[in-house]
């Protein structure tokens, strides 16, 4: 299978297509995506995932590509949350807080949209959530499942990194990861505002680095929130 390579891509467009978000357009320009996708997913939000029917299992595959759809899983699932989030705030949310919200919502879908653009064909169809476990209703549920989206996003890029074997999908990987962190330091102030918990002891070690956690067990720790059953046999481990 041939390894996605996230520094070159024929789905580049013309650059005098329109977009519909500066926001967005100066991130993924910040982050060098914008070489690879274009105007994909510059557009915005909308999609046709409706339009596809969601597989009743899906296998991540094996190499580079392997990985990729790892983190490709893991994006739908996020970008798949924050957007119930916004469509139905919880009681008292304040304009702080959902304009954070929605701008996270907004980077895990470029996250999730660029991920699908750089796998092609080689992209996993789309995950069925299950979200049932959490009250959309309430802001104590809502953060701390967001919270634990994003640190387990932050641990699994960390520990699939040493995986891909391509310099320019790990390096996009990397500036993947470090918006994931801030989500995660910026979703923990929302807990508890003015403490040391958005880089607490649970996840920054003595030696001041962050967990990596290899796929197996992050997959273990989602698959409450997914209904896809999600292969991972043939992902590379060293």
């Amino acid at each position: 299978m041939e390894t996605p390579n996230l520094g070159s891509s024929p789905l580049v467009r013309s650059k005098d297509e329109s977009v519909k978000s500066v926001d967005r357009r100066n991130f993924l320009r910040s982050a060098g995506l914008t070489t690879v996708a274009g105007a994909v997913f510059l557009a915005g939000c909308d999609n046709d995932d409706d339009m596809n029917p969601s597989p009743t299992s899906v296998d991540l595959g094996s190499g580079d590509t392997g990985i990729l759809n790892y983190a490709y899983a893991l994006e739908q699932l996020e970008a798949a949350f924050y957007t119930q989030v916004v469509a139905t705030p919880y009681s008292g949310i304040t304009d702080a807080e959902k304009t954070l919200l929605t701008d996270i919502r907004d980077h895990e879908i470029i996250h999730r949209d660029f991920l699908k653009a750089a796998l092609g064909t080689n992209a996993i169809g789309n995950l069925e959530v299950n979200f049932t476990s959490i009250d959309f209703t309430k802001r104590d549920s809502v953060l701390g499942a967001a919270k634990l989206f994003e640190d387990t996003g932050v641990a699994a890029y960390n520990g699939a990194g040493r995986l891909l074997t391509n310099g320019t999908n790990l390096l996009v990987a990397g500036k993947i990861v470090s918006v994931e962190a801030r989500h995660a330091a910026a979703i923990r102030d929302l807990l508890s505002p003015n403490s040391a918990s958005f880089a607490g002891d649970d996840i920054v070690n003595s030696n001041g680095l962050d967990h990596a956690t290899a796929p197996a067990d992050i997959l273990a720790a989602v698959k409450p929130y997914v209904k896809t059953t999600i292969t991972a046999s043939k992902l590379p481990t060293a």
